[in-house]
This record gives structure tokens, C-alpha cells and sequence, in this order.
């Protein structure tokens, strides 16, 4: 399926490799990463109690997420709830 989401994506860099930014900041656990495809913010996922990936989304609108686990290869569309693949332009970024 294609989303208009991902139209003009340029992926940067993750802003950090060794977990969630803002569970990092509080001394919280995380279970699962995901990867901004706008920005580089690496937040948890929605069955980690911050919920941090997705409250990104909802404060600065950032559509698209990765998974940042290593070995995954799959995106996440939030405004069209659809599961995508990466696109090549950030498949450097992610955790192998």
C-alpha cells in the first residue's frame, strides 16, 4: 500500500543509539524503539508506559515511524493507521 506520508521523507540520523530520548532523561524503561522518519527522534512504543513514539507524532506531527529494533524492517504510518515498508532512503538509519 502506498501512503502520501512518505512523500519527500528525508530521514536523518537517530538523534540517539542507546534508547528511548525522553525515557533516557527520566530514568525509565522502555520495551520496544521506534525510529522518526522526519527527525531522527527515537521514542518507545505503545506497550512501553511513556508511549513517547506516538506522543511525538501527536506534538509535532511527524507521520511516519521504523522500527528501531535490531534485525526489523517495517514503518508505521499514524495519521492513516497502515503498516509500510521502509523506504530506501532510510533502511541506513535502522539497527541491522
Amino acid at each position: 500500500m502506498t501512503c502520501p506520508h512518505l512523500a519527500g521523507l528525508r530521514p536523518g540520523p537517530p538523534r540517539t543509539a542507546d534508547g528511548c530520548e525522553e525515557c533516557l532523561n527520566a530514568g525509565t524503561q522502555w520495551v520496544h524503539l521506534r525510529l522518526c522518519l522526519t527527525c531522527g527522534h527515537v521514542g518507545c512504543c505503545d506497550a512501553s508506559p511513556g508511549r513517547h513514539a506516538t506522543r511525538h507524532c501527536k506534538t509535532v506531527g511527524h507521520p511516519v515511524v521504523a522500527s528501531y529494533e535490531p534485525g526489523e524492517s517495517w514503518a508505521w504510518c499514524y495519521p492513516d493507521e497502515i503498516d509500510l515498508e521502509v523506504p530506501p532512503v532510510a533502511l541506513g538509519f535502522l539497527r541491522r
